[in-house]
This record gives C-alpha cells, structure tokens and sequence, in this order.
C-alpha cells in the first residue's frame, strides 16, 4: 500500500525504488481512471520524463488507468508542457506525467490533470481514499501512442517572428527538454549554443534545478565565454525556466515576472497579475507603477493556476521558474514557451537583457533559504513561529507567514513537496536585512524545539 505521505498538496511523489512499487502504482493507475471517469471523462494522455524509474512507473500505471476503462494515449518521454497541451490539442479529458520534476534521481512522482487543470489538495486526497476504499471503476480500456511533440513544436515556434538575430546559450540539464527545444529553436532566427541537450536521468552533468544558483554555473560560463545575449536553462521536466543575463547575472523568477509583465501591459493596460509569496515587493510596486494589478498567493503549480483562472490574469510566476501565460497562451507553466517569450522581448528591445531591469529600487535579497526539517513536524513548526512574529510585526498569512518589517521583509512557509522550511529576506540594506534574518532564525529555532518536544522526538531539524 502506497504511503500516506506521498499524496502531497499538488502532486504524488516518493523514492521510486523503495515507495513506488509496480503493484501499487497500477491501483493508483486505476484510482487515476475512477477519478478521472467520475469527474471528466476517460480519454486520458500519458507522459514521462527521463529518470531511470520512469519506463517502469509509466508501464504499471497504464495497466491501472486501463483496467479502469480509460482509453490512454501514450505520449513517451516529453517535457510536463507537451503533457498539458495535449490535453487542448487531443481534446483529452485528462492527463498524467510521470515525473520527479526538481528532485534527486532517486525520487519519482505524478502530475494529475483533470479536465484542464492540475488536481491538487483535496482532489489528491480523494484519490487515496479510492485507493484505500477500494471504490475503483473496473473495465476493459484501449492503448494507443501519439506524437505530441511535432504539433507542439509547430504551434509554438509559429508565434514567434525574431525582428533581430539573438546569440543565445541554452542549457537542458539532460531533462526532458533538449531534443524539443532543439526543434524549436531551428525554426527561429536564433544562434544557439546546445548544453547538455542529451536526455539522461541520470543528470551526469549537474542536477536539473535552475534555482540553484550552482547548477548555473556551466551556463554563466558559457554565456560570458561567447559574449551572448542571454542565457536560458530547463528544469528536469522543463516546467521551470531559470535565465542569466549578458553579463552572466541570474535574474530570477520575480524579475522575470516584471520584464514579462511590463511587455504586456504595453499591450493590455490594467491587467492583472499572479505572484507567490516569495516574490520580491519590488515586483508587486513595479507591476503596479505600470498600470497592473498584481495579487500575492501560495506557492505551488496547481494553485497559482486555479487563482489565474478566478481572477482572470494574464501572467503568474514563482521564484522557482514556473510561468503561466494565459496571454496569448493556454495558462500552464511551459519553461519552452516562456524562452521563447524571453527571446522575443530582448530580440525586439534592441537592447541587452541586462537592460531590462534598468531603474529598479536597489535592494538586498536572499535566494531561497531551505534547511531540513521532518514533515511530521514542518507545518506545526510555522505555526508556531507565525504567532509568535504576528505578536509583534504585521503580517500576510497568504502561504506559512510574511512578516513586513520598515524596510522588507521576511517569509518562513512550510514545502508542499519536501521535507524543508523555506525562508527568504529582502531589505533596503544589508544591515536591515542581516537583522530580520537573524530575528526570524531565533524564532524558528525556538519553534523547532516546541514542535519536536511536542512530537517526542529527538531529531534534529
């Protein structure tokens, strides 16, 4: 029987070997059926990414869907993008990658999607409940394999008409989104350099995490080396997109946001925007002082693109690189798309892309701070610490606890997908911000304490 944790807030993830036996993932297979056949229909489309496991997950959970009486269309290996426009373009009624996304070799997991969207909460928990229940659909369902990628391919690459001939340096990571890039970037007035464009789960070259800043480091090399004019990286999945500029700079994901926002609202004045809890203030003021409405919301794939759909934006983005364009797109997070999109606003400034972010309040800011702690004790961890820093600072309890000091910020949330406290902090100075940090740490640290006395254990955090 699969584990209980497993079933996270906006995917189904676990160590392939030791947690996601072939006996179990056909009867998650036939719970995915049940779900999909009693809330969308059974026309469903399959994907995998690269990792060793995948071949054998895809296998087991093909036979479950089947013999819940879907009908499955098997796309083979393809970036997590493909999987969701083959959805639009099959007119499927759902759709499932097999994918561990961001995480080590040795983990694996599942996307659901259900109708257009990507289940999640308790759409996931309902799910497990049909697995423990027992409660699945039962029938004789079809098999049949489709090229997604060539319609993919040419939809895309259709957009796009370069006014300039960029130099650009790309970087796959051996994910699932070299040999599609590839395709792509052929049918555009691009001079590309191709790194690590071979798929290999096993990721000889770095781990296919652009948030890393580690992970760029062949890319910043590359990209100063032939004088480009920007730098482009995949996550394994190619789902999250992760850029350095001319000059070898990361620009991260809020950035990103406010240079894809302001081309935009160019176009569409007013328009509204979706960023997550780990975005920088200064996205949100600059979104604004261009005539946008920019809204905060929790981290995760699945819920940033049910809000899209609620308030009708545009664009969203998180700080890990997933982008949604709903303008002049479908509104899944498509790392290929948003390059493309990235090429098409440099290509057409005439400038550099360091230039783009020219005239930006100058701030101080901290990457992603993630240390270990246990999932038992994770989200009781955060709610101790939140009450213990809304007794003293305003807050926004969108995602985990946003405390707004005089000059930044400080967040501290829980991971839907890891075992991890993340933390981040932005000020106007270094002095400024070494103090939040440093206020928020203590109270974590006392946090951490309380939870684990309470839990009765004694492991580190």
């Amino acid at each position: 029987m699969l584990k209980r944790e497993i079933f996270r807030e906006y995917d189904i993830r676990g160590i392939a070997d030791a947690e996601l036996a072939d006996a179990d993932v056909e009867r998650l297979g036939q719970a995915f059926g049940t779900y999909l056949l009693r809330h969308a229909g059974g026309k469903v489309t399959l994907g995998r990414d690269t990792r060793l496991s995948s071949p054998r997950l895809g296998a087991a959970l093909r036979r479950g869907l089947q013999a819940s009486g879907c009908a499955v269309t098997d796309l083979g290996v393809v970036p997590t993008p493909v999987l969701y426009y083959s959805v639009f373009h099959l007119k499927a009624d759902g759709a499932v990658m097999i994918t561990g996304s961001h995480n080590p070799p040795e983990f694996n997991g599942f996307k659901v999607v259900a109708g257009s969207s990507t289940i999640h909460g308790e759409a996931i928990q309902e799910i497990r409940r049909l697995i423990e229940t027992g409660n699945l659909a039962r029938g004789e369902g079809s098999e049949r394999t489709v090229d997604a990628v060539t319609p993919y391919v040419e939809e895309v690459a259709s957009q796009f008409h370069l006014p300039r001939r960029l130099k650009a340096v790309f970087d796959a990571g051996n994910g699932t989104g070299g040999p599609v890039m590839h395709r792509i970037l052929e049918k555009l007035d691009v001079d590309a350099a191709e790194m690590f464009f071979e798929m290999d789960g096993r990721f000889p070259n770095h781990h296919p995490d652009p948030t890393v800043p580690k992970n760029l480091e062949p890319l910043i090399a590359r990209v100063v080396e032939t004088g480009a004019d920007l730098g482009i990286a995949f996550d394994g999945d190619t789902d999250r997109i992760g850029a350095v500029d001319d000059r070898g700079r990361v620009i991260y994901g809020d950035q990103l946001m406010i240079i894809y926002a302001r081309e935009i609202l160019g176009r569409k004045p007013g328009a509204t925007f979706i960023g997550e809890v780990k975005c920088s203030q200064a996205m949100y003021d600059d979104i604004a002082a261009h005539g946008g409405r920019a809204i905060m919301w929790k981290t995760g794939h699945s819920l940033i693109k049910a809000k899209m759909k609620e308030e009708h934006a545009e664009l969203a983005g998180e700080m890990s690189g997933h982008m949604f364009f709903a303008d002049r797109y479908y509104g899944f997070d498509d790392a290929l798309y948003a390059a493309c999109r990235l090429m098409e606003i440099v290509a057409a400034s005439g400038r550099p892309l360091s230039s783009e972010l020219a005239g930006l309040p100058q701030t101080v800011a901290t990457p992603e701070i993630r240390f270990d702690c246990p999932d038992e004790v994770k989200f009781e961890v955060v709610r101790r610490a939140g009450a213990e820093l809304r007794a003293r600072h305003r807050t926004i309890d969108v995602d985990g606890v946003r405390v707004l000091f005089d000059g930044g910020w400080g967040l501290l949330r829980a991971s839907n997908t890891q075992p991890v406290l993340v933390m981040r902090f932005e000020a106007d100075t270094p002095e400024r911000l070494a103090g939040y940090r440093a206020e928020v740490e203590a109270v974590v640290e006392r946090a951490v304490a309380a939870a684990q006395k309470k839990a009765g254990s004694a492991e580190p955090a």
